[in-house]
């Protein structure tokens, strides 16, 4: 009948609820990343530049044996002496002006050009005599100094196949016009390529002469077995004080003396080379033997 209730419906069993998870913890902030560096890309183009250089040949030469010689000697040298230099400036003035008033008569009589390098021989020559040292060497096998009482001086010449070094034997006993008249004939037999071994071996001491090529300072290398070398340069007006306290321009020289420090002390190279300086300053010295 109609008004009969109609049955409930069964319940629908309800599950249990799920336990709520714990909170999760905080994630760590970011750390900021420092920004990277611009890239290339990011860069202006540069439009590349493409330059000519043209030919550039390449040439190769045999060595003479003279140059594989003087490469080996200088080499040597620098193995095994203990090289130091020193500097000396001297002023050319009155030995320049001596040279003026004389030149004329010295050449009528000798035959031969007066020159700057005989009176640096001569001067050489009897500071050699007063630093015994400097004319002296080491015998590496006995171990052993030996002292020469002559002088025998190297001096520079060029030569078609490079520079070599006459000998000017026993200076002691040659005039200015002996040294100039020997470096006369050496220059031609050099020119004409005959100098000889004779005139080229032995030497106590030796004189290089970069000042005829225009060089104003350098450190020469000593020629072994010798023990010291002097180096000459350019002759420059430069400002100097005299001895009254004025300012005046004087013919000036840089002189450097490169000496085997294994042999010769500090005192005995300063002291030659201030006594060569002293007598080119004023070659009465060397007139009257001071």
């Amino acid at each position: 009948p109609a008004d009969v209730e109609a049955p409930a419906a069964a319940e629908t069993p309800v599950a249990a609820a799920a336990p709520t998870p714990p909170p999760a913890a905080a994630a760590p902030a970011p750390v900021k990343q420092a920004a990277p560096p611009a890239s290339s890309a990011s860069l202006p183009v540069m439009e590349s530049v493409t330059t000519s250089l043209g030919n550039r040949p390449e040439r190769r030469s045999k060595m003479s044996r003279m140059r594989q010689r003087v490469a080996a000697r200088l080499k040597e040298s620098q193995d095994t002496a203990a090289m130091l230099t020193t500097f000396q400036e001297v002023d050319m003035g009155n030995f320049m002006e001596m040279r003026h008033r004389h030149k004329d008569e010295f050449q009528k009589k000798h035959g031969v050009k007066l020159g700057f390098m005989s009176v640096f021989v001569k001067a050489c020559t009897s500071a050699l005599q007063e630093v015994p040292s400097i004319n002296a060497y080491i015998d590496d096998e006995t171990k052993e100094v030996v002292y020469r009482d002559y002088c025998d001086i190297s001096v520079a010449v060029a030569s078609p196949n490079g520079l070599v070094v006459p000998v000017l034997r026993n200076t002691e006993y040659m005039t200015f016009a002996d040294v100039e008249r020997t470096i006369a004939l050496f220059g031609s037999k050099a020119k004409e390529n005959k100098l000889s071994l004779d005139d080229m071996s032995g030497g106590t001491f030796t004189i290089s002469n970069g000042g005829v090529f225009g060089s104003l300072m350098g450190t020469p290398i000593i020629n072994q077995p010798q023990s010291a070398i002097l180096g000459m340069h350019a002759t420059k007006m430069r400002a100097v004080v005299d001895e009254k306290g004025n300012v005046v321009a004087r013919p000036m020289m840089y002189l450097a003396l490169t000496y085997d420090h294994r042999l010769i002390d500090g005192r005995e190279g300063v002291t030659f080379l201030k006594s060569v300086a002293d007598k080119i300053t004023d070659p009465a010295k060397l007139v009257f033997d001071i």
